[in-house]
């Protein structure tokens, strides 16, 4: 797998997505933590984290869980101020991860390594995917050669 080469001035923002609030933490482009905020989520709180963010340094990407549903607003958002925002996978649950239970600031920063590792889940809208699933159900997994006879 690999991964993006950043200068430590540069950031990437982990968010941990949810209903009410949303939790970012912010890396910088070697890795280390530097970061934490928790912000409401409504315009108000989206344009706090912003603010916040590009106070740190140059901020390369925002890793963003479930921009699908919680996360939704908030990428709108990031991507009209000119933002790159990646879609990142929610961290492995029960039984695949940390055996110290879900951690919000830790998710966020899970969000924010993905980035900076350059390891994020297929986007199902872009055309390349959508190409991909097209092909795929318009081919049978293997051609009829001849028509079958039924006796």
């Amino acid at each position: 797998m690999s991964s993006i080469a950043l200068e430590r001035n540069e950031v990437i923002i982990g968010v941990d997505t949810h209903k009410d609030e949303h939790i970012g933490v912010a890396l910088d482009g070697l890795g280390g933590r530097i970061g934490e905020l928790t912000i409401p989520a409504t315009g108000a709180g989206y344009a706090r984290l912003l603010a916040w963010a590009r106070d740190l340094g140059r901020v390369h990407a925002y890793g963003v869980e479930g921009t699908g549903s919680y996360g939704a607003g908030l990428a709108r958002f990031l991507r009209r101020q000119g933002e790159l925002v990646v879609e990142v996978g929610r961290p492995p649950r029960k039984g695949e991860r940390r055996a110290d239970g879900k951690s919000d600031p830790i998710d966020a920063e899970h969000a924010a390594r993905q980035v900076l590792s350059a390891r994020r889940p297929p986007n199902r809208s872009s055309p390349t995917e959508g190409s991909r699933r097209s092909d795929f159900s318009r081919s049978p997994a293997t051609p009829p050669s001849k028509p079958i006879r039924r006796p």
